[in-house]
């Protein structure tokens, strides 16, 4: 028998695989539609987007860094200038594995940690496209060697940059300050924006006050770059706005006199246009090399400014706290006329101490016998401490606080400097506040006299000298004098006050004669002279207490327990042109601090104008003096800046040559 096949269904394959022709054209179709749709998104919807992605690949917007405003004395000589350096750059968008190009770069360029904390500190924020510094100033031997191994390192460049330079070193380091690196908190602060190309922003000083007028406004440059990094051609740029220079009212001569005066010593001196508080000179010593900050200074040598005794880093002008001794007795005697608890007549009987009523406690003169009688003229002569101590029992802590914060003790004066102390005019309110405890009198007779909790500044000093000089009218001191440039700006030089007194005007006259005397016959005699008065006033300030009963020793205290000097003064008494403020820590008396002030005052009122001091190398350009120094001529270590930038010793000049403070005729106050 036979099997039974099916026969072969002709019809039914043919329409089974004309579904699958179908269905395959269908799913080919589909693809083919989204592929369309795909290539049209890209080519019309997204175009602009992509377009400029890829040029971004080969057209960047670089940043044009600004060129920092210069800085001028009052007589138009540079005192921050601006010079060109070579400095190793990188940007995220060159360069795949940042890390690993910094850990081969380091051994070429001679890396620190320090450099590699700093570049990664400042990478993390920088725009993608924007090229941040890796090392500033490399040497010659830095750029040959990574001449020779360019190739290996894509995306790292060497750029020449602009840094700043202070060409006097150390003459005016706590004044013009010094830039540095923006570090991280700076970095949250700034706009990056403004900021974008530079790695440098004030950090003290004049740099700092005026960081907005010095810095500019960056521009930009469009390039073409290949892959690396590599710039191909210049497509076109924005220029930046150069920053505005700023003139000073420092005088380059009266600065280097004053740290003649200082050299070896710790102290500050501040000089002051009494007419329009102009600071002329500000001087703290030791002082610093600040050009050692400007590209980053090493661990080594920020270790030696930090750890050393003298504190070199330290603004002892504008930030030192003294006991200012007697030299506020010119003021508070005013006080005394201001509340008519005295007059110029008023007598007392000095026996060499003073006991407040029911207390055995001497407060000593510092004349052990005494003065005998004393008024107001001769309390300022011969420095009698007892007519204070009574006057200030009389008046008390209230008014005497009221009074002398008229003058500026206790507040800060405004000066156009960062980081000013306040200084202390210590009351019960204070002391209750700051060390829950009642105030005692006998704080009042110490504060009379500049002791006890009182503290104030060199440059308050010289803003209280200058009030004084002025019969009342009161002035804020400041370092500018005019900026000009994109932002140009003029200080207005004029009084912006007047102590509120209920004497008589003669009044502030007999204390000027009084001062007068301090220097013809009194505790400053040492540095009189027939060719101009001196208004003036010394004072001396503990260091070491000295027990009841007990007699000051110099041979039995090291060197930095002796007293401090200060004096005061200004000239022409009759019609002031300066006021200075001496401060010479461990000087052992005012009359040593007088001398230090005699050679600023001869230079100011009788050599300037014939025969100034200026830098050697300088030449008038343009109605401006350049100092031509060059950055290998700068000095290092804490060495004092004279005329002659290159002299390792300040010249002597006559304007100095006057007695020795330790050889002069002065007395304890």
């Amino acid at each position: 028998m036979k099997p039974n096949f099916p026969l072969k269904n002709v019809q039914q394959e043919k329409r089974i695989f004309r579904n699958r022709v179908f269905i395959s054209i269908g799913i080919i179709t589909f693809f083919l539609l989204i592929l369309v749709v795909r290539y049209a998104y890209l080519q019309i919807t997204s175009f602009d987007e992509f377009s400029t992605a890829s040029d971004k690949n080969r057209i960047r917007l670089q940043p044009l860094a600004p060129a920092r405003g210069y800085i001028y004395d009052r007589n138009g000589i540079l005192l921050a200038d601006n010079l060109p350096v070579f400095n190793a750059t990188i940007s995220r968008a060159d360069v795949d594995d940042i890390d690993d190009t910094i850990r081969r770069l380091s051994p070429v360029l001679s890396l620190t940690e320090e450099d590699i904390e700093r570049f990664k500190s400042r990478i993390k924020t920088a725009r993608k496209t924007e090229r941040v510094s890796i090392k500033l100033n490399l040497n010659e031997t830095d750029i040959a060697r990574f001449s020779e191994v360019k190739f290996l390192f894509p995306g790292v460049n060497i750029e020449l940059q602009m840094t700043r330079y202070y060409p006097h070193g150390e003459l005016f380091a706590h004044v013009i300050g010094y830039v540095g690196r923006i570090n991280d908190k700076e970095l949250k602060e700034i706009d990056k924006d403004a900021y974008a190309g530079t790695n440098l922003i004030g950090k003290i000083g004049v740099e700092k006050s005026y960081e907005q007028l010095l810095h500019g406004v960056p521009g930009n440059e469009s390039i073409e770059a290949d892959a690396h990094g590599n710039v191909l051609r210049h497509l076109g740029k924005k220029d930046p706005i150069r920053g505005n220079d700023l003139y000073l009212s420092l005088d380059y001569g009266l600065q280097v006199i004053a740290s003649e005066q200082l050299a070896g010593r710790r102290g500050a001196i501040v000089a002051l246009d009494p007419r329009t508080g102009e600071i002329l000179a500000l001087v703290s010593s030791p002082s610093f090399n600040p050009n050692l900050f400007v590209t980053g200074i090493s661990n080594t040598d920020y270790s030696q400014l930090r750890d050393n005794l003298d504190q070199p880093l330290y603004n002892r002008a504008v930030q030192g706290a003294y006991p200012p001794g007697s030299t506020i007795k010119p003021m508070f005697g005013l006080g005394g006329i201001h509340y008519g608890y005295i007059d110029w007549k008023t007598q007392i009987s000095d026996h060499g101490y003073f006991t407040l009523p029911g207390d055995s406690h001497r407060f000593r003169d510092h004349k052990k016998t005494g003065h005998g009688a004393v008024d107001l003229h001769k309390a300022q002569v011969v420095s009698c401490d007892t007519y204070f101590y009574i006057l200030s029992y009389r008046m008390g802590i209230e008014k005497m606080n009221a009074w002398m914060r008229q003058f500026g003790f206790g507040a800060k004066t405004g000066i156009d400097l960062p980081s000013e102390s306040t200084g202390l005019y210590p009351s019960p309110e204070w002391k209750l506040r700051t060390r829950n405890a009642k105030w005692l009198k006998g704080e009042t007779i110490s504060v009379s006299i500049g002791q006890g909790a009182f503290t104030s500044t060199p440059l308050q000093l010289a803003m209280a000298t200058a009030i004084t000089a002025n019969q009342g009218a009161h002035i804020t001191p400041h370092v500018l004098r005019e900026s000009k440039g994109a932002k140009p700006y003029k200080v207005h030089n004029a009084s912006d006050g007047q102590i509120q007194f209920n004497g008589q005007p003669e009044d502030w006259i007999k204390m000027r004669e009084a001062m007068v005397d301090v220097v013809n016959s009194g505790t400053g005699r040492g540095i009189r002279t027939p060719m101009y008065s001196i208004a003036g006033k010394t004072g001396t300030a503990q260091v070491k207490s000295i027990a009841q009963g007990k007699k000051y020793n110099e041979s039995l205290l090291t060197e930095r327990q002796l007293d401090h000097g200060l004096f005061v003064g200004f000239a022409p008494a009759e019609n002031p042109e300066i006021a200075i403020a001496v401060v010479w820590e461990n000087g052992r008396h005012g009359g040593s601090a007088a001398q230090l002030a005699k050679p600023m005052f001869d230079y100011w009122l009788l050599t300037r104008k014939k025969n100034p001091i200026i830098p050697k190398g300088t030449h008038i350009s343009g109605g401006l003096m350049t100092a031509g120094i060059k950055p290998s001529e700068l000095p290092s270590g804490n060495q004092i800046l004279s005329a002659d930038p290159n002299a390792t010793n300040p010249p002597q000049r006559e304007a100095s040559a006057a007695t020795p403070a330790s050889q002069a005729i002065v007395e304890r106050d």
